[in-house]
């Protein structure tokens, strides 16, 4: 790739993505690096971006900044295991479901989302892995994924996961990073063993501090030893009986961009959180500041601030727990119906705490209908919810869901603006038309 354009296909400009966001809108967008922090496509880089589309694009001047046009993110990018999903980057592969593809209470490995950093690794070998237990404990580990079975208790779970940027593509102004809508969620049931059980074994000393993870995937760069995320959580939230490090899920081996053939599960927080290809944790008396742990990454503002404002990185903290959400997931958005009465339903979660009720709105938040709202399957599963709406007259109608969590704290209207685009709970809604 040169420096004043693109030489092949659409990949090189999510590897430019990847690697220098900052480098791909001088060369993409022709933005300078001081210039309108929207981005406007301008000049060269109009130029090649309509030549990878293969037609002009008028309204190019309302293209926010790491702008990646649908045309191009919905080229087909077969990736095997998967059905339904929408890629929004192909180096690294990420990709979202679908609200209406993510009705299943247990969310099928064909459907979950994938977040990956890196390259994945290309050796999945279940019977090489190995898991390295180490730092601040009594006595370092080196086990198998046989060893984890044989030596600790094996469990199974419905545990949430949520990638902390869910919901960055309606931030305005927008907010650099993969442009998730609403799919970067899922609960699937996953097998494996609890990560305290194997703490716990291998002796935590009383100074420490964080958890540290390390994968197998490797670096955009190619360079060896670069990792490109290794996160981590204070070891009060490590010792959580729901953390599992997991070998299985839904009942069969784990698909190769969801980890396999281990990986942790953090539910509750981040998905960053949840290491995949887990190759390593060790136990620090700091708070862990490997790749993605430091800067502005996984983290937000201490206090409230308005959409665009600066802030500096000394007033960015970690995001620990992921707020109340829900998400309709029938009927799917854009529905036509003949008769008066309609049947929706969805799932709801709300980080370290649970659900308590969600509610219903079909006239813009005026009035609100209490929805049936099941238990967790366990702590962390999310919550299916459901509701019998009746509409007055004909016409178009927008649903409105909102979930209230156990300490009283329901999904805003509004996003709550941060610059890195994280932990949007905005209410979900889809429009109904009745003839």
């Amino acid at each position: 790739m040169k420096e004043n354009g693109l030489q092949d296909t659409h990949a090189d400009i999510f590897e430019l993505y990847a690697e220098d966001p900052e480098k791909a809108d001088r060369v993409v967008f022709g933005r300078e690096p001081h210039g309108d922090r929207r981005g406007f496509l301008r000049g060269a880089g109009l130029a090649t971006m309509g030549a990878v589309i293969g037609s002009a694009i008028p309204f190019h001047r309302n293209m926010p900044s790491g702008f990646i046009p649908e045309a191009i993110a919905a080229n087909p990018v077969k990736i095997a295991g998967k059905d339904g999903l929408t890629v929004l980057n192909d180096r690294p592969v990420n990709a979202e479901t679908p609200a209406h593809l993510l009705d299943d209470e247990v969310t099928p490995t064909a459907r979950h989302f994938i977040r990956n950093n890196g390259i994945v690794p290309t050796d999945m070998d279940p019977a090489k892995w190995q898991l390295q237990i180490d730092g601040l404990v009594n006595t370092p580990m080196t086990l198998g994924i046989e060893d984890l079975k044989k030596k600790f208790e094996v469990v199974t779970q419905r545990l949430t996961i949520e990638c902390g940027g869910n919901g960055r593509a309606f931030f305005d102004p927008p907010a650099r990073g993969n442009q998730w809508t609403l799919g970067a969620v899922a609960c699937s049931e996953w097998t494996g063993v609890r990560l305290a059980d194997v703490l716990k074994a291998a002796g935590v000393k009383e100074n420490v501090v964080y958890t540290a993870h390390v994968g197998a995937d490797t670096h955009l760069s190619g360079k060896e030893g670069k990792l490109p995320i290794s996160r981590g959580v204070p070891i009060e939230k490590a010792m959580n009986p729901s953390n599992l490090i997991a070998f299985a899920m839904n009942g069969g081996t784990l698909h190769p961009m969801n980890g396999a053939p281990l990986r942790l599960v953090i539910p509750g927080w981040p998905g960053s959180c949840s290491q995949k290809w887990l190759k390593r944790i060790w136990l620090r008396d700091v708070v862990h500041d490997g790749p993605k742990m430091t800067g502005s990454a996984y983290r937000v503002p201490d206090y409230p601030v308005s959409p665009g404002e600066k802030v500096p990185k000394s007033a960015m903290k970690i995001i620990h727990a992921m707020p109340v959400k829900s998400l309709i997931t029938t009927p799917k958005t854009g529905l036509s119906i003949t008769g008066r009465k309609l049947a929706v339903a969805g799932h709801a979660w709300a980080g370290d705490n649970e659900v308590a009720r969600v509610d219903v709105s079909i006239d813009f938040g005026a009035s609100w209908q209490r929805a049936d709202l099941k238990s967790p399957a366990n702590p962390y599963a999310w919550q299916r919810w459901s509701a019998e709406l009746a509409f007055p007259e004909k016409g178009y109608y927008e649903v409105w869901a909102r979930a209230t969590d156990d300490e009283g704290t329901s999904q805003p209207f509004a996003i709550a603006w941060n610059p890195k685009g994280y932990l949007n709970n905005s209410m979900h809604r889809i429009s109904v038309r009745v003839s």
